[in-house]
């Protein structure tokens, strides 16, 4: 499998591709006006503790005060005073230090923590725990007792929190990984100074840039080139890889061709795609995506696919396909929360564990946390995938100003009811003798026309006269009744 990442940086905004086998798999947008907050240390301020619900609602210097459960406290702190009342951990006006874990969703503020972590290339720091372990993606055993006794030896010595190897630290030697928790221990240093000396709502600690983010996070042996289309991003990107990863300076990228670097495959497209309501599937099905507050909906359907023997089979395959196509849409378009699958009806309980299976193998790429069930009683695949950041239709795209994101508007036959009624309430309440009524074109047309004899049958009724004009400008659900 060929890997490559792209980024595209331009002054409002950094976009990061990941290309696998010339197919864009997961896009990363980050505007500097809407930053990502993932990662971001604050001193805060308590300003509502909630016991009923076991929060509180803290103020970091947000536009919305921020959200701390019970449950997002630190284990030390858990353990040290074994209360499950949040009365007895804050009161309101107290300062406290936290951790963003995800970004402010829709009309939600920020989701907090106490128990503040700091990545590095190799390692997680957790100064407040005291606790160590080692990536799940790491499966070989022999190496993940390394990797625990590695991190058991630094903390004997140092006496420091606790540590995570992540999975960029397999059949990495000892002195790198030493190095890389000595980096972190002292960044913390420098941290618990900055908390010292800060007042409250204040910005303590901010996260990498997405682009030198990407070189952290996202890359993986096996990825061939990283193409960045800024000069300046480059030798950024190059100066970091020589201190933190200078394996991975020779794949970094100065991309300067005539075409613009997300031309090379077709991201544009593709991320129009994503934008859309139905995703086509080869064998001529499609997938239906609903996306609303509370969970995102998938149904699956055989359109034009009529198969090669069978109902069954017919069923089966599409399915097949529809497990691959959705694990990349969830990654694509960075849905998040409950979502609920609604594969075709499948008679065959070894094609449902085999589709499952596909399911799950390709969303073991991800590198979001996800979660399946098995197929329900109604034919329904539940499963839950970590959200952290907004989806992308969320960054890109806007509630429709007609229908306020309903996704659709009432027939101009409704609004033609509607303004009925509407008149007869002005004339019962006012006593008028004649009214203008302004409504878009398509209401007015059919106002004057389909329902000619109802109009003249409530002007004679209401004994009054109704003058019409259609406006270019309102949309098909706006109107106006103007007394004259």
């Amino acid at each position: 499998m060929s890997e490559e990442i792209l980024i595209n940086v331009t002054p409002p905004e950094t976009r990061v591709a990941v290309i696998e086998n010339g197919v864009l798999q997961e896009l990363i947008i980050e505007r500097d006006k809407q930053k990502g907050l993932v990662g971001n240390i604050y001193k805060g301020e308590v300003c509502r503790v909630l016991p009923g619900m076991q929060a509180a609602f803290v103020d970091i210097g947000l536009e919305r005060a921020a959200f701390l459960h019970l449950s997002d406290f630190s284990n030390k702190e858990l353990e040290h005073k074994g209360s499950e009342n949040i009365e007895h951990y804050l009161r309101q006006g107290q300062s406290i230090v936290v951790q963003v874990t995800k970004d402010p969703l829709g009309t939600k503020g920020a989701r907090l923590t106490t128990e503040i972590s700091i990545p590095s290339r190799f390692q997680v720091y957790m100064p407040f725990s005291n606790n160590s372990g080692v990536s799940q993606r790491i499966e070989c055993d022999k190496e993940r007792n390394r990797l625990r006794a590695c991190i058991e030896q630094f903390q004997k010595k140092n006496e420091c929190g606790g540590f995570i190897a992540r999975t960029a630290a397999e059949c990495i030697e000892e002195p790198v990984l030493f190095s890389d928790m000595t980096f972190l221990t002292k960044l913390w240093e420098a941290i618990s100074e900055k908390i010292t000396l800060a007042d409250a709502k204040t910005l303590i600690h901010e996260d990498l840039s997405l682009s030198i983010r990407t070189l952290r996070d996202l890359y993986k042996e096996g990825i061939e080139r990283i193409r960045v289309d800024s000069r300046e991003t480059h030798q950024k990107l190059v100066e970091f890889a020589k201190i933190f990863v200078p394996e991975i300076v020779s794949v970094i990228e100065h991309y300067t061709g005539e075409c613009p670097v997300f031309d090379i495959y077709n991201v544009e497209d593709e991320i129009t795609r994503a934008l859309d309501r139905n995703v086509r599937l080869k064998s001529g099905g499609h997938l239906v995506f609903d996306q609303t507050e509370a969970m995102t909906t998938v149904d699956v359907n055989t359109g034009g696919y009529v198969g090669g023997r069978n109902l069954e089979e017919t069923i089966f395959k599409t399915n097949l396909e529809a497990a691959q196509t959705i694990s990349r849409q969830l990654r694509l378009r960075n849905l998040g929360g409950i979502i609920i699958i609604d594969f075709i009806d499948m008679q065959s309980e070894e094609h449902k564990s085999q589709v499952l299976d596909a399911l799950q193998r390709n969303l073991d790429k991800d590198h979001a946390k996800n979660k399946i069930t098995e197929v329900s009683a109604l034919g329904l695949v539940e499963m839950t995938r970590k959200r952290t950041r907004e989806s992308l239709e969320h960054i890109l795209c806007e509630p429709c100003c007609a229908c306020e994101g309903r996704g659709v508007l009432k027939t101009a036959e409704s609004m033609c009811l509607e303004i009925f009624r509407e008149i007869i309430r002005e004339v019962r309440q006012y006593n008028v003798q004649e009214l203008l009524v302004l409504a878009s074109n398509e209401v007015v047309e059919m106002l004057l026309d389909e329902e000619a004899d109802m109009l003249a049958e409530l002007e004679l009724f209401l004994d009054v006269r109704i003058k019409f004009r259609p406006e270019a400008e309102y949309n098909q659900e706006q109107y106006d009744v103007v007394l004259l």
